[in-house]
């Protein structure tokens, strides 16, 4: 008996490593919202990393996430570190570029796993609003390859995606509501 649940265990775990060989070296998560908003309003918000607490879904993982802000206030050159002592983990992102209709940051995964990736908020016009897509891509490893054998990663990051282009959705349709949370963020 013991025999045969060696090799059942064997069997999974080469079955697994097998699968893991054959996905891609890139990672790609990409989300898309269609938001009734100018363009500049949307981005606004993607830009200045200090706005980032009013619509990122990570930025509630850990009331007591440590942020620094330096570089440019907003678009190329602004730059934004993390630091928290629980799921929010440490990292760094930087805007690299900044168009009309489209964002590039570099983000720097530091703890609890080391990445490097590409996150890009692209802009498309439709009707009286604006397709927002965002994606992000980098290298997938081994590890990271073997981890999403067993874990949808698409499903665990798009869901956040999900939740952060609905709370930009919310801000950029409703300029109130983000008057209300720009001027809460400047007094904290």
């Amino acid at each position: 008996m013991g025999i045969i649940l060696l090799i059942l265990v064997g069997s999974a775990i080469a079955a697994v490593l097998i699968v893991a060989a054959t996905k891609s070296n890139t990672s790609r998560i990409q989300r898309s919202a269609t938001i009734a908003a100018p363009a500049d309003t949307v981005l606004s918000h993607v830009e200045d990393f200090q706005k980032w607490r009013a619509w990122s879904p990570w930025e509630a993982l850990d009331p007591d996430l440590h942020r620094t802000y330096s570089g440019a206030d907003a678009g190329v050159g602004a730059i934004y570190e993390w630091r928290g002592t629980g799921k929010a983990g440490a990292g760094r992102m930087e805007i690299l570029e900044r168009t009309a209709s489209k964002i590039a940051i570099k983000l720097d995964f530091i703890k609890p796993f080391t990445a490097k990736n590409i996150a890009e908020f692209i802009l498309q016009p439709q009707g009286d609003g604006q397709v927002l897509t965002w994606i992000m891509t980098g290298p997938q490893p081994f590890p990271v390859k073997v981890m999403g054998t067993l874990f949808n990663m698409d499903d665990l990051v798009g869901k956040d995606f999900e939740a952060g282009l609905k709370n930009l959705k919310t801000l950029s349709e409703d300029p109130e509501t983000a008057k209300l949370v720009d001027q809460e963020n400047a007094t904290s």
